[in-house]
């Protein structure tokens, strides 16, 4: 595992969408196209603001998410797709091609199902995600199914996770915090080619610690990518406080 650590989350989104950049472009100018997944929440904001400036021609770019409640509708402010259409989408002019997760599916199988077989044709070049405070990857809390080969995937919500939601202000209240979702599975993310993982802020360093330095278990999903070949962790001094 890669490790860099900035000075605050400024400078890791900076230090994230540039090396970021350099793998889509080299993925690109490789093969002809590059295929991507994006993760959302507070600690992609700063990434993503740098990634859709970047000199890169989208049009060779396909697009997957990572994750999508159950039962939320595009227009709710904690909406993922909603998310990526306001602070990617819309900002590259809609140049990709991109896959997101329908939460409003009334057969969340069949949903999990068709992205699942789209994917499944994209083989992923970089995957951006992020690290949650209880060191879930995706909405794949712990204990995490660390062998599921199924890329996407319906999943319970924990308390320690919604109580994350709620506090980064998604929600108005700890109620009304989803408890069901759809999930990229943990071994899909490990497919791969490159990871690139942006965790900034204090709330953060307890899960750093055990996923950099604690025992690889399911218990902090995050700790499986130190099995991971290509994989760029990305610190604020804060998130790092407890290495």
């Amino acid at each position: 595992m890669n490790t860099n650590i900035s000075e605050n989350p400024e400078a890791l989104g900076i230090a994230a969408a540039k090396k970021a950049i350099t793998l889509i472009n080299d993925s690109i100018n490789q093969n002809g196209v590059a295929n991507i997944i994006l993760a959302t929440g507070a600690s992609q904001f700063e990434v993503l603001n740098n990634l859709v400036t970047a000199d890169i021609p989208w049009e060779k770019v396909t697009m997957f998410h990572l994750d999508e409640y159950i039962g939320m509708s595009l227009d709710h402010p904690a909406s993922f797709r909603k998310y990526l259409t306001d602070r990617f989408l819309k900002k590259i002019a809609y140049r990709c091609d991109y896959h997101l997760i329908d939460g409003e599916n009334p057969d969340p199988q069949s949903e999990c199902d068709r992205v699942s077989a789209i994917i499944e044709k994209h083989p992923i070049d970089v995957a951006l995600i992020g690290i949650g405070e209880n060191g879930h990857l995706a909405f794949n809390d712990p204990p995490a199914d660390f062998d599921t080969t199924d890329p996407y995937i319906v999943v319970q919500l924990d308390t320690a996770c919604r109580q994350q939601q709620f506090g980064e202000g998604w929600f108005d209240t700890f109620e009304v915090v989803p408890t069901t979702a759809i999930s990229m599975s943990i071994q899909q993310i490990l497919k791969s080619k490159n990871l690139i993982v942006s965790v900034p802020d204090e709330r953060k360093a307890e899960a750093v610690k055990n996923a950099v330095q604690g025992e690889l278990t399911n218990m902090c999903p995050a700790s499986i990518l130190r099995n991971h070949p290509s994989c760029y962790l990305f610190l604020d001094k804060a998130s790092a406080s407890k290495l």
